[in-house]
């Protein structure tokens, strides 16, 4: 059965909510037209199980890993939102292959990920737990934990400046920090714009800071890039920061480097984190010789993040239901295969555009991309169709004259 809105009568689209969501975020789907299936906790077969009986278009999930057997087993299946900045735990190119949508929330949480992250320097550097730790336990300390370095004057190195890394460069020059950096985008006047150094590569930025935190997406490219070598470039005594993605740094390489080097941690992310919310956890790098402070994957678990990445979400539905546009879509081709653009001006009457890809078709040529825009009034038309082969003269010859209310064809090359 379908659920219509009683407002315009138009189908609503359903969307199930398959992990914990805020309800600012399901107030918004609502009042964007969504038929909301809010299903906290779905995950494996209980996950595929959902799609498939409930026939959704849309599916929402935050830390669940949505496979292709998932995605296979909704038929109305459209479209993947992760309330999130990253996308790891979608399998991307499956999505592509069965023609899904997958979108995120990118820059929605850096703020509240930024602040975590200097919480943990400012907590390595006064070496806060074990002076809770003391106190809880009777014991007075002072003398012991009177020996903090500070942190105005001593350089930052930052790895990735997408939107978290910026907002740490900000909080790191607020604190008098000169700030060091490498990201594969950023240039040398984007860095000079900002009021920072960008460094040629991941080892020269660990050699010529005192703190490094990790603000890189886990990517093929990006496993264990913050490696041994990277990690004995750093002076003795120096701080890393990884509140971004357990596969980016080496932690066995890590905990080695806290042992003999005496290098202090602060770790929100873990290589065996449970897949819940609760669980028992172990991990050798937390019992690594050394300090090292450790945090539940908690960056972007603030209030105001979380209403922000539900806000997010909520705009991307939203405009998808509305223009067909998936904004922050992460499965786009990049480039397309075209080798030509067809631009076919025409008077905006039925038949017109299956006139022409019927003769497009016969050619055996196929058609990449296609949008066909509206003039003022709603008389005149014009589409634009990618092919991936160039149509001979009397392919274009058959489009022009084969309907009275094509107007023009022109062919240009991409």
């Amino acid at each position: 059965m379908t659920s219509y809105d009683p407002r315009t009568t138009r189908p609503l689209v359903k969307t199930l909510i398959a992990d914990k969501f805020e309800e600012i975020g399901v107030q918004g789907l609502h009042k964007a037209g969504c038929e909301v299936i809010y299903q906290p906790g779905l995950k494996d077969n209980d996950l595929r199980d959902a799609v498939a009986q409930t026939g959704c278009g849309i599916l929402i999930v935050r830390s669940g890993k949505v496979t292709e057997p998932i995605m296979a087993a909704g038929a109305s299946l459209n479209l993947i939102v992760r309330a999130g900045a990253g996308f790891n735990t979608i399998d991307v190119a499956a999505a592509a292959r069965r023609s899904i949508f997958v979108s995120n929330c990118p820059g929605k949480n850096a703020v509240a990920v930024a602040e975590l992250t200097f919480a943990l320097i400012l907590a390595l550097d006064r070496r806060i737990v074990e002076n809770v730790t003391d106190l809880r336990a009777g014991k007075w300390s002072k003398k012991d934990y009177s020996k903090a370095r500070g942190l105005k004057g001593r350089t930052i190195g930052i790895l990735g400046m997408g939107q978290i890394g910026q907002e740490v460069a900000i909080r790191a020059k607020a604190f008098g920090m000169p700030v060091v950096a490498w990201s594969r985008s950023l240039t040398k006047e984007q860095a000079a714009e900002w009021g920072i150094t960008a460094c040629a590569s991941v080892n020269e930025v660990a050699s010529r800071c005192d703190i490094l935190t990790v603000h890189l997406a886990a990517a093929p490219e990006t496993k264990s890039l913050v490696n041994a070598a990277a990690l004995n470039s750093l002076r003795p005594g120096s701080y890393v920061i990884n509140t971004a993605r357990a596969d980016v740094v080496d932690y066995a390489a890590l905990g080695k480097a806290i042992t003999e080097r005496g290098l202090r941690a602060g770790l929100d992310v873990f290589p065996n984190e449970p897949a819940g919310s609760d669980g028992a956890f172990v991990d050798t790098i937390i019992s690594a010789c050394g300090i090292v402070y450790g945090t539940h994957h908690i960056g972007a678990s603030t209030d105001q993040a979380q209403n922000a990445i539900a806000e997010e979400t909520v705009r991307i539905v939203e405009t998808y239901m509305r223009t067909g546009r998936v904004e922050n879509c992460v499965n786009l081709c990049v480039r397309s295969p075209a080798r030509c653009l067809l631009v076919v001006r025409h008077r905006n009457r039925p038949g017109v555009l299956a006139h022409v890809l019927g003769v497009i078709r016969a050619a055996g040529i196929n058609v990449e991309e296609m949008e066909n825009v509206i003039f003022e009034g709603a008389e005149g038309a014009c589409a634009q169709i990618k092919l991936d082969t160039k149509p001979a003269q009397d392919v274009v010859d058959g489009i022009a004259r084969g309907n009275e209310h094509v107007v023009g064809v022109t062919v240009f090359s991409v």
